[in-house]
């Protein structure tokens, strides 16, 4: 399998926040070739070698942003609610699935351009004003659809030029993606290395996941994958992160400074290509809540390059996936080496 066909297994398989059963079933099946795993009661794919030392703990979530269904109109439309941030300005018209008792195709509903009004056309709809055409009567769409049902964006995994591709659930089952290759490159070695991996749960919706699976893994170290935003037209000039340049490595208060200068040396060291992030505060990611569960762990953020977030057009360069794999892969051996030593 080469690396877009196992990336499009993971991503063309549904899981929003707090209903990631489908997403988990494959992730889980991909992480117990290469170690013991289960799925825990937060819906977290967890996994462990087993190995004896000072724990490293790799995360990156499965959840991605979706919609839920709030109710069913009158005329059959159903009208819903954000799971996760989703971004209203592109969702008029949108292809979605909605998967209720069977998955049902529906199209969020647009209004044409001729009936808006000019002071409409300067500001997108909430998302609960916007409704889903099923193409059924409220009777048929009851029978088949329950309050709390959950809508994807239809976005299959698609090749782009100069080794990018886009689809909808880039954000972050390419992390997921990642600590797999990563464990591939490993070899051998993975089965001698006290290591810990966490697909969580939850992340889009405040990190529930994340802060309960390292709570159990009471890991020493920890690194989070996860996306973050990439240079584009229209985005401001503070992003300076360039797809295809390499794996972001965090630098923040809330994360060791320590670890992310020790994954700019071996990056550095062994030509992985790299840039910075900066922040000046939390992260907004898993990392913020890693750190401080249970008695704490040393730890560092690794993010992938990714344009148009929270979309069904997300972008990423799939050599940036290979650059953030490479990296984690060096710093275990690295960690193994110094054990042995």
């Amino acid at each position: 399998m080469n690396q877009f066909e196992w990336l499009k297994k993971l991503t063309d398989c549904d899981g929003t926040s707090g209903d990631e059963t489908n997403a988990a079933a494959v992730a889980k099946a991909e992480l117990e070739k290469y170690m013991p795993c289960r799925i825990d009661r937060m819906g977290n794919v967890v996994g462990a070698t087993g190995a004896a030392g000072e724990t490293v703990l790799l995360d990156a979530h499965l959840d991605q942003i979706g919609l839920i269904v709030t109710a069913i109109d009158e005329t059959g439309f159903l009208k819903m609610a954000a799971c996760g941030g989703a971004d209203a300005l592109v969702l008029a018209a949108a292809e979605v699935t909605v998967h209720g008792k069977e998955n049902l195709p529906g199209v969020i509903v647009s209004t044409p351009p001729h009936l808006i009004g000019k002071d409409d056309k300067k500001n997108a709809r909430k998302i609960t004003e916007l409704s889903v055409d099923l193409g059924l009567t409220k009777e048929e769409a009851e029978a088949k659809v329950s309050v709390g049902d959950r809508i994807t964006l239809n976005a299959p995994l698609k090749t782009m030029l100069n080794n990018r591709v886009c689809g909808a659930s880039l954000d972050d089952r390419c992390g997921v993606f990642s600590i797999l290759l990563c464990l591939e490159k490993l070899g051998g070695l993975v089965k001698e290395l006290p290591l810990k991996v966490v697909f969580s749960a939850n992340e889009e919706t405040g990190g529930s996941g994340a802060r309960v699976a390292a709570f159990n893994a009471q890991a020493s170290e920890a690194i989070a994958v996860d996306v973050s935003f990439a240079k584009a037209p229209g985005v401001k000039e503070t992003v300076r992160a360039r797809l295809g340049k390499g794996t972001m490595i965090g630098f923040a208060p809330t994360l060791d400074h320590a670890m992310s200068k020790e994954l700019q040396q071996i990056a550095e060291a062994q030509g992985i290509p790299y840039q910075f992030e900066v922040m000046s505060g939390r992260t907004g990611t898993n990392a913020d809540d890693i750190a401080t569960a249970g008695h704490g762990a040393k730890m560092a953020l690794l993010s992938i390059p990714l344009r148009n977030m929270h979309t069904a057009g997300e972008v990423i360069d799939l050599s940036d996936v290979e650059a953030t794999a490479d990296l984690m892969a060096a710093y275990l051996k690295s960690k193994a080496v110094k054990h042995d030593a």
